[in-house]
């Protein structure tokens, strides 16, 4: 259960026990040696207390909580030679729960020590003052005792936070990482289910046979073995007509190579089919070409993916149908570009 108090209420509250001690001291004009002092003490805490109620931000500002610091020392030399010394508590003292408050109230912003070291001056000067009897008969024990709870109330709501913060951490990293193996799940079914919808039709075919396939049937099954692997290593390429043509590259005798590095992640789902059917429209212009190489180029790049279809020589042709790699000198001499096409990532206005 959560549980929480407003902002709105806080300062609401606060605003009206700092009012309290100023009506306390309108109440005792009349019995002061001279009026000027203590209302100026008045205007100086009505001051103080607003920069400190109202000032933005969680903590408060250094010179928000210098200026509140500066009047509780103010306050209490300029108002106490006014006044005669009480014999008990009373409203003449106002000040005392005053300072108290106002130190309370930087406590809870987050500048303890600032109130600290007003509540210690607030009390070695009424000790200086009135003797050591005033601290209980005039309140400020009770000042150093609001200070200390709200000090300790403060902690350990900081403590909470943190502890808070740190499971609210925690969560989204088990969040992000259940993300992750529903995602590897449904990868791994997808392509479960996918692989069996391409090849159960051609194994059933073989179970038929008893193996004894035709020359074309094993042929088909390395279209397929090579289809397969596409949906591995090239899927960001694929569509359905890219994978049409590149079937119907291969049975004619073409070597096509699909290789995804990435490079389209970051596209909206209108620039990938538009490359798509570009992919699918180069695929088409490639016939003739023996070696039909189809890469994505990395993210920043203006081109997003790069067609390359090569004419071999015979020999380099059976070469690269058997899957061996070419010597770069004899590849520099026999290969001729049929066709390059590179595919911009976004188009151009």
């Amino acid at each position: 259960m959560k549980v929480s108090l407003p902002t709105g209420v806080a300062i609401g509250l606060a605003a009206l026990f700092s009012l309290y001690h100023l009506v306390l001291a309108a109440t005792t004009l009349p019995r002061v040696h001279d009026v000027a002092p203590m209302i100026a003490c008045m205007l100086l805490y009505a001051a103080a207390t607003g920069v400190a109620l109202f000032a933005p931000g969680r903590v408060l500002p250094v010179w928000a909580a210098c200026f509140s610091l500066a009047t509780a020392v103010v306050v209490p030399v300029v108002a106490a030679p006014v006044v005669a010394v009480p014999s008990g508590p009373g409203a003449s003292t106002w000040w005392v729960a005053a300072v108290g408050t106002l130190m309370v109230v930087l406590v809870v912003r987050g500048r303890g020590p600032f109130a600290w070291v007003g509540v210690g001056f607030l009390t070695v000067h009424t000790v200086a003052w009135a003797g050591l009897g005033s601290l209980g008969q005039l309140g400020v024990a009770a000042s150093l005792g609001w200070v200390a709870i709200a000090a300790v109330f403060s902690s350990a709501m900081n403590r909470a936070t943190r502890v808070r913060r740190e499971f609210t951490r925690a969560e989204q990293e088990t969040e992000d990482w259940q993300a992750a193996q529903d995602a590897h799940v449904f990868e791994r079914q997808f392509r479960l289910s996918q692989t069996t919808r391409m090849a159960l039709p051609v194994l059933q075919r073989i179970v038929d046979a008893h193996g004894e396939l035709s020359e074309a049937e094993r042929d088909e099954c390395l279209h397929l073995e090579q289809a397969i692997r596409d949906e591995i290593r090239g899927r960001s390429l694929l569509s359905d007509d890219v994978r049409a043509e590149v079937m119907r590259l291969r049975r004619s005798g073409a070597t096509v190579q699909l290789h995804d590095d990435g490079g389209l992640d970051d596209l909206e789902a209108d620039d990938i089919r538009r490359i798509h059917a570009q992919v699918a429209d180069a695929l088409r212009q490639a016939r003739g070409a023996d070696n039909v190489i189809v890469r994505t180029v990395a993210e920043g790049a203006d081109t997003a993916v790069t067609v390359v279809g090569l004419r071999l020589d015979s020999a380099a042709s059976e070469s690269a149908a058997l899957g061996a790699d070419l010597d770069d000198e004899d590849g520099d001499e026999d290969d001729s570009v049929a066709l390059w096409m590179e595919i911009p990532r976004h188009v151009v206005v």
